[in-house]
C-alpha cells in the first residue's frame, strides 16, 4: 500500500510539474485595461469606474488623453484611487501637441506622479508626407532622451494609417528607423489587422520595440471599417497565444493592454467579458 500511495503521489507531482513547465510565458504578463474603452463612465464616476474595472480582474490602467490638462491633485487622487484598489497605471496615452518643448516638462511631471512605465503618444494625426513623421521621430527621441534617467519609456502608437504606405514607405516602418531603441512601439493589433498587416510578422521584424500590446480585436468588415472593432477581444483573431508569446519571446512585452472601441453590450459588461475570455486563453481554472 505504501508503495502504491509513493508512486500515485509521484505521478500527480509529475503531472503537475509538467503542466506547470507548460504554462506559457506570456500567461505572467500583467493585463491592464485602456481606459478609453470606459471613457464615458470615466469622466461621469472616476472611483465608481474605476473600482469597477479592478473587480472585472484588470491589474492596471493605462490613461487616455485628458490627464494632460489635469492638475498635480487630480493626478494624485487618480493615481491614490488605483493603488487604493491594486492597480497600477501602467501607462498614459499622450496627445502629440504636449511632446513639444512647452508641454512636454508637464507630462513628465504627471506621468511621475501616477507611477507611469511608457508615456505613449497615441496619435501623430492625419499626416501627408514623410518629412512630417521625421519630425514625429525627432519629437520621440527627444522625449526618450528626458524619461531614461526617470526609468520610463515614451512611444508610439500604431492606427491603420501608420501601416499604410505613403511615398512608397510604411509610416510605422520609418518610426522603427529613425527612432531610438529606447522608444517603444506600442501595437494595436486590431488597427493593424485591419490594415492587412501581419502583427507576429512585425514583432518579429522589430525585436525588443514591444513593451506595450493593446489587445483589440478586428474581424474583416466591409464598407465602415470601425465596424470590425466592435468584436470582443478573443473572438475574431485566431493567433493570439502565437503572438502572445512572440511579444514575451523578441519583443520584450513588459504589460498587456485590453481596448474595446465598442460593442453590443454596455461597456462595463464589455470590459468583463473580454477579461473572461483573456483568462480562459490564459488557461485559468473557472
Amino acid at each position: 500500500m505504501q508503495r502504491r500511495q509513493f508512486l500515485q503521489r509521484g505521478a500527480a507531482f509529475a503531472l503537475g510539474s509538467t503542466l506547470l513547465q507548460a504554462a506559457p510565458k506570456w500567461a505572467k504578463i500583467p493585463v491592464g485595461l485602456e481606459l478609453f474603452s470606459v471613457r464615458e463612465d470615466f469622466m461621469k464616476d472616476m472611483p465608481g469606474t474605476l473600482k469597477v474595472v479592478a473587480k472585472a480582474g484588470y491589474q492596471g490602467v493605462e490613461m487616455w488623453g485628458p490627464y494632460a490638462d489635469w492638475d498635480v491633485a487630480k493626478a494624485k487622487e487618480f493615481t491614490k484611487i488605483c493603488q487604493d484598489l491594486g492597480m497600477k497605471v501602467f501607462s498614459a496615452h499622450t496627445g502629440a501637441k504636449y511632446f513639444a518643448p512647452e508641454h512636454l516638462d508637464k507630462v513628465v511631471e504627471l506621468n511621475g506622479i501616477m507611477g507611469t512605465r511608457f508615456m505613449i503618444m497615441s496619435s501623430a494625426g492625419q499626416l501627408k508626407t514623410l518629412d512630417a513623421w521625421k519630425q514625429v521621430a525627432a519629437q520621440l527621441n527627444n522625449a526618450a532622451a528626458k524619461l531614461k534617467p526617470l526609468g520610463k519609456r515614451t512611444g508610439f502608437h500604431n492606427h491603420a494609417l501608420e501601416f499604410t504606405p505613403l511615398e512608397g514607405m510604411k509610416p510605422i516602418e520609418l518610426l522603427a528607423k529613425e527612432t531610438s531603441k529606447d522608444v517603444v512601439l506600442q501595437l494595436d493589433v486590431g488597427t493593424c489587422l485591419a490594415a492587412g498587416s501581419d502583427p507576429i510578422a512585425w514583432v518579429k521584424a522589430n525585436p525588443g520595440r514591444f513593451g506595450s500590446l493593446h489587445l483589440k480585436d478586428w474581424t474583416g468588415a466591409k464598407g465602415d471599417v470601425r465596424a470590425g472593432y466592435r468584436i470582443l477581444f478573443g473572438e475574431g483573431y485566431q493567433q493570439w497565444p502565437a503572438l502572445f508569446d512572440q511579444a514575451v519571446k523578441t519583443g520584450g512585452a513588459e504589460h498587456f493592454l485590453i481596448e474595446q472601441e465598442g460593442s453590443d453590450t454596455t461597456p462595463y459588461e464589455t470590459i468583463a467579458k473580454c477579461m473572461q475570455n483573456y483568462k480562459k486563453m490564459r488557461g485559468d481554472k473557472a
